[in-house]
């Protein structure tokens, strides 16, 4: 088994707050995308989350992000594309991504969480009837991909200006830097088969095992077959939760083991969602231990050992500090021991 070799290394924060002061933990979440570019990540990543304590509006939060720092790249792992309208969305993104000077990466998913309580508040009428799926995936990146409404003599008048119309601003790089959350064999196809990127998590449906690593080998396996030909340097990351020890006080580290004690049954059978629907799914075990017992794991980590982009996935419902030492710790004491360099020199 060869040795990962990590070339690329982000973070990805659940952007917790408290529901009677949601300034502070939003405020908290931008300084830890700020500490993050001062350690030399190279990414930090949002989830968009609905109904929860968390972001509710990646495209408006990485807004913010992008005024707050200057180099690493900005990130959302997943928009579930089916609350949003493909043309209004690609606006947000297309603003966001030309303010951050090109820096936005951008993951999608179909699912739909919450949709019994969220499906009429979004849509006027019967939504189920809609296509709520990669078909609105794909209309967003054709907004995004500048083509002009109407026909060729079609302008639009506004004070000053004749142009012809088109989604503005246009970012022309933006649809280069489009991610799906591939966890079947039909969305790494699907994902494939439209050049976009693979972003691999800590799930995966389970089809023909129950193995949560190798039913994630053939995902990986089925995306480079199904890859379009002009994408040859189409970007895979995998993610795993990873909760160094090392600098952790006492308290934080009881409060790690419990975390991970809490979440080990899931990782013993597959298990059933019903919010994401009838499927089987299979949870990676969280690595929490000190920097050489979880440089152990990562070693025999097959999927690992053939991507170079490491997506720390960091736990919900941390405080702030906790999730700045197990950052510190995984980029002083665990990346560069998989060969990861900062990708700049990094600042105390």
């Amino acid at each position: 088994m060869s040795t990962p070799t990590i070339t690329s290394l982000a973070l990805l924060t659940p952007g917790n707050f408290d529901d009677a002061d949601p300034y502070t933990g939003l405020e908290e979440t931008l300084q830890l995308f700020e500490y993050g570019e001062q350690l030399g990540f190279d990414g930090a990543w949002i989830r968009q989350r609905h109904l929860e304590h968390g972001v509710g509006s990646a495209a408006v939060f990485l807004g913010a992000a992008g005024q707050r720092t200057r180099r690493i790249e900005l990130g959302t792992a997943v928009i579930p594309i089916g609350y949003e309208s493909p043309f209004r969305l690609a606006e947000d993104l297309a603003l966001a991504d030309v303010l951050s000077r090109g820096r936005l990466q951008i993951g999608f998913s179909s699912s739909m969480p919450h949709a019994e309580l969220l499906g009429d508040l979004v849509y006027d009428g019967d939504w189920r009837s809609f296509d709520l799926s990669y078909g609105r995936i794909a209309r967003l990146i054709g907004n995004l991909s500048g083509h002009y409404l109407g026909g060729p003599d079609t302008v639009i008048h506004s004070p000053g200006n004749i142009q012809r119309p088109r989604l503005q601003p246009h970012s022309p790089g933006l649809v280069q830097r489009i991610w799906y959350g591939g966890g079947s064999i039909r969305s790494v196809r699907w994902t494939a088969e439209n050049g976009l990127n693979l972003l691999f998590g800590n799930i995966v449906s389970g089809e023909d095992t129950d193995d949560f690593t190798t039913a994630q080998l053939n995902l990986l396996s089925e995306y480079r077959r199904a890859l379009r030909d002009d994408r040859p340097a189409a970007r895979e990351a995998v993610g795993r939760v990873i909760v160094p020890l090392d600098s952790a006080d006492a308290a934080s580290r009881a409060h790690y083991r419990d975390y991970a004690a809490a979440r080990h049954e899931r990782t013993l059978k597959p298990q059933a969602l019903p919010a994401l629907g009838p499927k089987r799914f299979l949870f990676a075990p969280d690595m929490v231990g000190t920097a050489e017992q979880i440089l152990e794991q990562l070693a025999a980590d097959p999927v690992l050992a053939q991507i170079s982009e490491l997506r720390l996935e960091l736990p919900y419902e941390f405080h702030r500090e906790e999730y700045q030492q197990i950052s510190h710790d995984v980029r002083h004491l665990i990346a560069p021991e998989l060969g990861w360099r900062p990708a700049s020199p990094a600042r105390r």
